[in-house]
């Protein structure tokens, strides 16, 4: 199974005045492992799909600023 949130570690400067960054993070789309729709795919009721912008779950992929409190679950 693919994760769709990954990070990884850019070099630091040692003369960079700014404080480093030590690990970046962004987020991959869910249909990139996707190839073709498989059939009686888990679907949101009516109401979440209009919320999360997708019918299906595999599809729903929500973004977070960094200041935002992460929940990776069901739309609410």
């Amino acid at each position: 199974m693919h994760t769709h949130h990954k990070s990884y570690q850019p070099y630091v400067s040692p003369f960079d005045p700014c404080k480093p960054m030590i690990e970046k993070t962004y987020s991959t789309p869910p249909h990139l492992y996707i190839g073709f729709q498989p059939p009686n795919l888990p679907q949101f009721t009516p109401m979440e799909a209009l919320r999360a912008g997708t019918l299906w779950k595999a599809f729903y992929d929500p973004w977070y600023g960094p200041y935002e409190k992460k929940n990776w679950g069901v739309p609410s």
